[in-house]
């Protein structure tokens, strides 16, 4: 399986999501924005970063890059999507998944461990979890915050498309556990499809055990195995 990690300029974990799947056993590979995806990819990353040096908005620009019209292909095909903080930005500004990220409530960047509870365990994000599963994964943003309008809000959770929450140790969700104001404390949501997928925390973070940290998020990663 070969999956590509887009970078944009101004990326930042490309290099960071494929040493991490390649741990888990993963073929990835980088591939310039500018030179398109490959055909038929297994997979794709949007990476973290800062494409564009978040200029107008995260994510506002690289979404408008003409790759994103085969990323919204490929996705459209079934293949595995996910977008991960400024490509989870870049997924919701191009349509891949409701709602937005903003700045967040603290108005400053934010680089901290956060405990996500599993929302759902049918998916292919997050099948290595059982719901209500309480992990902890790293964030690294200053526009984490995940903004909706009450009604796509309200649809969002009748169609059961958050994946997490952010918690407490407990799995309690609690203003104190949310760490940037998002709506409701989701930190992931899908897409139409539940291949598709964008989350603000860094699972490739917490994924290398010689980091010295949680793994927890090698089992988001695992879709791609």
């Amino acid at each position: 399986m070969t999956v590509a990690v887009v970078q944009f300029g101004g990326s930042n974990c490309d290099r960071d999501a494929v040493r991490a799947l390649d741990h888990l056993g993963v073929d990835a590979e980088r591939v310039w924005y500018d030179d398109g995806l490959p055909a038929d990819p297994d997979g794709v990353v949007l990476p973290g970063g800062f494409s564009y040096g978040d200029y107008l908005r995260a994510g506002a620009m690289a979404a408008r890059d003409p790759i994103m019209n085969e990323v919204r292909d490929a996705a459209d095909a079934g293949v595995p999507v996910i977008g991960i903080c400024n490509g989870a930005q870049i997924g919701s500004e191009s349509g891949l998944t409701p709602g937005a990220f903003t700045t967040n409530a603290s108005a400053r960047f934010q680089c901290e461990p956060v405990r996500l509870r599993v929302e759902r365990a049918d998916t292919p994000w997050t099948a290595a979890y059982d719901e209500g599963q309480v992990i902890e994964v790293p964030i690294a943003h200053g526009e984490g915050r995940f903004e909706i309008s009450e009604a796509a809000h309200a649809d969002l959770v009748a169609e059961d498309r958050v994946l997490f929450r952010y918690c407490d140790a407990d799995g309690n969700v609690t203003d104190a556990a949310n760490p940037n104001g998002s709506t409701d404390n989701v930190a992931g949501v899908l897409g139409e499809r539940e291949t598709v997928a964008v989350l603000m925390p860094h699972p490739e973070r917490a994924t290398l055990p010689d980091l010295g940290r949680s793994t927890d998020g090698a089992g988001i990663l695992r879709a791609f195995a």
